[in-house]
């Protein structure tokens, strides 16, 4: 944790401010200088929830404040928001970078131009029961990594993001960067992807269903499916990485997710080869506790207590040539069945 935290303005009162951030920061004892959005009515009522002493009335004023910038607001207003922080500010970035690589460069560039202290928001690889993963794998307690699955099958409550209906992408970007980004930090880039995007009868959206395979050469296999719409009772439901290595394996429950946004317990399940499964103890849940972890890192790393800042926008911008390449790889055709164009004609 940082040692003097400094005060932090928060551009943006939605949901995720309410949910996460301002819980998180109460329970690290980050302190909140004041709140700014163009809903000031949104902001009032949240700031006076809690105890956030100051509501500013416009970007310039909040921008004038000596903090640490937290940006919730929508990824189409990130570069208006960056231009007008101090030169050399201290910004986190809700995630995602933009909805694009294109948006995400722009970002990048403005961050660069700006020397802004720039990281973006990817917190579920700071969640109590992945950064458990993390260190279960740096000290070798799973042998050589052969499998990672990312496994959804559930019910999201997508009403609840009513900024996503008019997107061109949602679920990859929007939902599976959250898993994109923590195989990244868990195991590299890989060298290159499969993906399908599927929207649903029941649906408005784009696309609010996954498939994927992340190619990281030929012993590793890592698989994303990703179904929003098992609307089917909590029976068969399920929310969970799988990740197997030659001497141990690893489930994490991602207990959020079932019930969102009240959710179920978070869990971890790390078994050596031979032994039983044993469940880990963990402290905190993915929400709030795991966006403590990225303001506290920007927060050392500003103050130089930290030589690394993770989810800089410089690696965040990896994550997003990730979900690119997924969209690309969406778009291109499948390979045929060969023979069968000759017997259709």
């Amino acid at each position: 944790m940082p040692s003097a935290p400094r005060p932090i303005v928060i551009i943006g009162a939605g949901g995720i401010v309410q949910d996460a951030h301002l819980p998180a920061y109460r329970k690290a004892g980050f302190p909140v200088a004041g709140l700014f959005d163009t809903n000031q009515e949104r902001a009032t009522a949240l700031a006076a929830q809690w105890d956030v002493p100051r509501v500013f009335a416009s970007i310039e004023e909040a921008a004038a404040q000596d903090a640490i910038f937290d940006i919730a607001a929508p990824p189409v207003v990130h570069c208006t928001i960056l231009n007008a922080l101090p030169h050399g500010a201290s910004v986190l970035l809700q995630k995602p970078m933009g909805l694009t690589l294109a948006d995400a460069s722009a970002i990048r560039a403005v961050c660069r131009e700006r020397e802004l202290i720039a990281a973006v928001n990817f917190q579920l690889r700071y969640s109590p029961m992945m950064l458990a993963v993390a260190d279960a794998i740096a000290r070798g307690d799973l042998g050589e990594l052969v499998e990672i699955e990312v496994h959804l099958n559930l019910v999201t409550p997508w009403h609840l993001f009513p900024h996503l209906n008019d997107n061109p992408r949602v679920e990859m970007v929007s939902h599976s960067i959250h898993y994109l980004d923590t195989i990244r930090a868990l195991v590299g880039d890989p060298r290159s992807v499969f993906a399908r995007s599927y929207g649903h009868p029941s649906s408005p959206l784009t696309d609010t269903r996954t498939s994927a395979i992340l190619d990281y050469g030929p012993t590793l296999r890592v698989t994303l499916s990703i179904n929003h719409h098992h609307d089917f009772g909590r029976q068969f439901q399920d929310a969970a990485f799988r990740i197997e290595g030659t001497h141990g394996a690893a489930m994490v429950k991602l207990g959020l997710l079932l019930d969102y946004p009240t959710g179920e317990t978070d869990e971890l399940w790390i078994a050596r080869k031979g032994d039983p499964w044993v469940q880990q103890p963990l402290q905190g849940r993915w929400f709030p506790d795991a966006f403590i972890g990225p303001m506290a890192n920007l927060q050392r790393f500003s103050a130089g207590e930290d030589a690394r800042l993770s989810t800089h926008v410089e690696d965040a911008w990896r994550t997003m040539a990730l979900v690119e390449a997924c969209y690309q790889s969406n778009a291109q055709p499948g390979t045929p069945l060969p023979g069968l164009e000759e017997t259709d004609t």
